[in-house]
């Protein structure tokens, strides 16, 4: 096939770009960066510039795959590429909550202001594919969290990262919540299924997920990996709100844990139907391993967790 990949130099354009690749395809990357892998074509462009893809809209294309999170970069992809099918790559954060169907409102703007748009962008984003390519010709693919090698986020890393590396005489603190689900599908997992779905010419909207597993067994898991040695000072969660400790991501956090339990089901969609059609996950020690390989390694560890002097505060508190 000719793939145009809009974008390649994030984490999942890249890994998808070797996927397809080491499939044989042909793969152009428009993007505004180079740091691309080896063996794609590369052309310049500027998604912000409203005839930024003209450089492009003269080839025809087997499939036009776009991770754009900007409706106006959507639409306009949309409205001057020529290409037999478009693989949207949109996000479970489009869901109005656990229901299978029902999305949140389409973001009427053409940007987004807020991360809390985020999800209604994507929405747009869904929408503007599916008016000008049909539901025939479009695949929409909504991955939950994504993790392993490359997580820049440090959302799947900061566990093993953690208990391989306690800051408080072998105790690392966790959120007292063991039976809170989480799900991390692994990069090279999605990025090979969508090269295979765009080969099966798979059409319609797929959620892309990693097997459920509950917290407390994902933090032993992480606990393993990193040689077992450490122990858990489970905290509960008013206490951990009260100390100003975030949820789910970002500094000053406990990357994963969701206090809320009414959103707890968001965390636990089922992926059966894309696992019936082709994507193949890897066990969740795998991502771990790897993804602790990688920071180890010198991987970046992203803006998610608590850092050491946190951390032995936060402890010395909770034993008293």
């Amino acid at each position: 096939m000719r793939i145009l990949l809009l974008g390649g130099t994030g984490w999942l354009g890249r890994e998808f770009a070797r996927a397809a690749l080491a499939r044989g395809h042909d793969v152009t990357c428009a993007c505004r960066g180079d740091a691309l892998p080896v063996g794609v074509r590369h052309v310049a462009v500027d998604r912000d510039d409203d005839a930024g893809l003209r450089v492009v809209s003269g080839e025809h294309w087997d499939a036009v795959v776009d991770v754009g999170r900007e409706p106006v970069h959507v639409r306009r992809a949309v409205r001057d590429l020529d290409a037999a099918r478009y693989l949207l790559v949109s996000t479970v954060s489009v869901y109005a909550g656990s229901d299978d169907e029902a999305t949140v409102p389409a973001l009427g703007a053409d940007r987004i202001a807020d991360v809390a748009d985020y999800g209604p962008a994507k929405v747009a984003c869904e929408a503007a594919v599916l008016s000008g390519f049909g539901a025939a010709r479009s695949l929409v693919v909504r991955p939950g969290l994504i993790g392993g090698p490359g997580d820049g986020s440090g959302r799947t890393s900061y566990w093993p990262w953690r208990f391989a590396h306690p800051a408080a005489e072998g105790v690392v603190l966790v959120p007292d919540a063991p039976e809170q689900p989480t799900s991390v599908i692994d990069v090279r997992d999605l990025a090979a299924w969508l090269v295979h779905a765009l080969g099966e010419e798979l059409a319609g909207v797929y959620d892309a997920v990693g097997p459920v597993v509950p917290l407390g067994e994902h933090l032993e898991t992480a606990r393993a990996v990193a040689g077992g040695s450490a122990a858990m000072l489970p905290a509960p969660a008013a206490w951990l709100q009260e100390q100003g400790v975030d949820e789910w991501m970002g500094p000053r956090s406990l990357p994963l844990w969701i206090a809320d339990r009414s959103s707890w089901p968001m965390l636990a969609r089922s992926g059966t139907r894309a696992t019936e059609r082709g994507l193949a996950l890897r066990p969740l020690v795998e991502t771990l391993r790897d993804v602790l390989a990688w920071r180890e390694g010198g991987g970046e560890a992203g803006a998610a967790g608590l850092v050491d002097a946190d951390e032995r505060a936060l402890i010395a508190l909770l034993r008293g």
